[in-house]
C-alpha cells in the first residue's frame, strides 16, 4: 500500500509539473494509475469484509468520476482545469490516505496477524 501511495503522490506531481503538452499523457497515466490503485484497495476491502467498504469505495468511484470528466476537458486544451483538479487530487490524498486508507491496513493487519500495524510518524520532535 505504501508503495502504491508513493506511486500516486509521483504521477500527480507528474500532471502538476509538466508542460502543457504532456498533460494528456499524463492524465493517462493518473488513470491506469488510480484504476490499478483503487481497484486493489476496493478488492481488499471485499475479500476482508471492511466495514465502511461502500463509503471507501464511493470515495474512489467519485475521484474517478471526476477525473475523466476533466480528462475530457484536458483533451480539448483546458490545461488550467486540468492543472486545477491535479491540485485538488494532492490536496486530497493525504487525508484520505491518513483516515480510510489507514483504517484499511489496521483492518487488514488485525485479521491476518491480531494486531494493528505499526506507525512511523516522520517530522515528531521527541522529548526527553
Amino acid at each position: 500500500m505504501d508503495d502504491t501511495h508513493r506511486e500516486f503522490v509521483e504521477v500527480v506531481d507528474g500532471m502538476l509539473t509538466c508542460p502543457d503538452e504532456e498533460l494528456v499523457s499524463r492524465y493517462e497515466a493518473f488513470i491506469r494509475h488510480a484504476e490499478e490503485h483503487f481497484g486493489e484497495e476496493d478488492e481488499w476491502m471485499r475479500k476482508t469484509d471492511f466495514p465502511p467498504k461502500d463509503c471507501h469505495i464511493d470515495e474512489h468511484n467519485a475521484v474517478m468520476a471526476s477525473v475523466r470528466t476533466v480528462f475530457e476537458q484536458v483533451k480539448a486544451g483546458d490545461y488550467a482545469e486540468g492543472r486545477r483538479l491535479a491540485k485538488a487530487l494532492a490536496d486530497w490524498f493525504p487525508g484520505h490516505a491518513f483516515h480510510l486508507d489507514s483504517a484499511l491496513s489496521h483492518w487488514m493487519c488485525k485479521r491476518a496477524f491480531g494486531g494493528k500495524p505499526v506507525v512511523v510518524k516522520r517530522n515528531v520532535i521527541a522529548r526527553d
